[in-house]
């Protein structure tokens, strides 16, 4: 439990104050013994939670006790839900849950700051957890309630982890899918009109989007697989350079480069390491696509790669700088700045690097500097890179 120190404590959005063990073990005896409600709770199958005013779990059900693998329900008292949960904000500050700028983002901490207010609430939650950046969905309800004259919130979890996985892979797979579908019956129909000596252009198009289509097929493949712990892992002598260079050749003539520039960084050095080349492949390549993507016409993008004293590190860069509410929320499953459907790039680039591939992704985005997206591996994917946070 963390330290609780007397006096106003500094926060980036809710606050950091918490109610003393004492008090909130005296909370948890009160409901415990006086109330019917205990009996309530444990009959729902889903997580539910009674919350103090300053964000604190004082009672637990046995849906919760479960979902951890723990017996003591006091084992979770005062602790927030973002604790319990395993977020990877919930320790970045001394303050915990809820007190982080990326926090403001948070359904959870927002339904029962509401609550707090006199006002149920539902959202949506989507936690990255430190278990390898592993991703849970849930859609949580706060409601003020009164017990033994003390004012609390009645929180509920469910976890819509399959459902937003299926709604997004299935929007995101379906744009991807039928836009190329598209684009090969249109070259396909002008087979058709053209003149013999456009043919065989005309061929050569649809040669290049049947590869791609087959490519994006591939990749939603390989994602549902790494979200369900399936996807193989075939390690293989790499060179970092020529990562670079297979990105450029895939993605050169992508629609989103039209009227960009792509160059690679001559100072990039050509580091020999080991590691999944395809799923390397993969991560570069999203990471290029996504800085095309943000990019307006006659920018240039730059891909570089150098040898660090822990392995290689990769790094993708474009002009644009990101909004900040899109900094936060960047490696989430189901946010994107292009719209709705969409935003799975950045998400799988984490996934498969942090849980696959052994090492880490980070971003700066700054106006004066654009948005620079860097991804560190080991040398040797056996070995777990001294960079990446357990």
């Amino acid at each position: 439990m963390r330290e609780i120190k007397p006096g106003k404590a500094f926060t980036k959005f809710a606050p950091a104050e918490r109610q003393s063990q004492d008090a909130v073990r005296a909370s948890f005896f009160d409901i415990s013994s006086k109330t019917l409600l205990p009996r309530i709770l444990d009959a729902i199958p889903n997580i539910c939670l009674i919350i103090n005013k300053e964000r604190q779990i004082v009672f637990a059900n046995k849906a919760l006790l479960e979902f951890l693998g723990v017996e003591d329900r006091l084992a979770v008292c005062g602790l927030r839900p973002g604790e319990i949960l395993n977020c990877i904000h919930a320790d970045e500050t001394e303050h915990g849950c809820g007190t982080t700028e990326f926090c403001s983002t948070c359904g959870a901490v927002n339904a029962i700051l509401a609550s707090n207010n006199g006002a149920q609430d539902v959202r949506e939650c989507r936690i990255l957890s430190r278990d390898k950046g592993a991703v849970m969905d849930f859609r949580v309800w706060a409601a003020p309630v009164e017990i033994e004259g003390q004012s609390y919130c009645v929180f509920t979890i469910n976890d819509i982890s399959h459902e937003k996985r299926r709604r997004v892979l299935e929007r995101v797979f379906f744009h991807d899918i039928l836009n190329t579908a598209g684009a090969i019956r249109g070259f396909s129909e002008l087979l058709q009109l053209k003149r013999t000596e456009d043919v065989e252009k005309v061929k050569e198009r649809i040669h290049t989007l049947s590869k791609r289509l087959i490519e994006e097929i591939d990749g939603h493949k390989q994602l549902t697989a790494a979200e369900s712990g399936e996807l193989s892992v075939n390690p293989a002598q790499t060179v970092s350079t020529g990562i670079l260079q297979d990105a450029v050749l895939q993605y050169g003539e992508h629609g989103d480069a039209k009227g960009r520039l792509i160059l690679i960084d001559p100072q990039s050095e050509a580091v020999r390491f080991t590691t999944d080349p395809t799923l390397l492949r993969r991560v570069i390549g999203n990471l290029l696509k996504n800085a095309l993507e943000a990019s307006q016409e006659g920018e240039v993008v730059t891909l570089g790669c150098r040898r660090t004293a822990d392995g290689v590190e990769f790094r993708v860069h474009n002009p644009a700088c990101m909004p900040r509410e899109a900094q936060l929320q960047v490696f989430h499953r189901s946010f994107s700045t292009k719209g709705p459907g969409r935003g799975l790039g950045t998400y799988s680039v984490r996934l498969l690097t942090r849980r696959y591939l052994n090492g880490e992704v980070t971003f700066t985005s700054f106006p004066e500097s654009g948005t620079t997206f860097i991804a560190k591996y080991p040398l040797n994917l056996e070995e777990k890179a001294a960079f990446q946070p357990e």
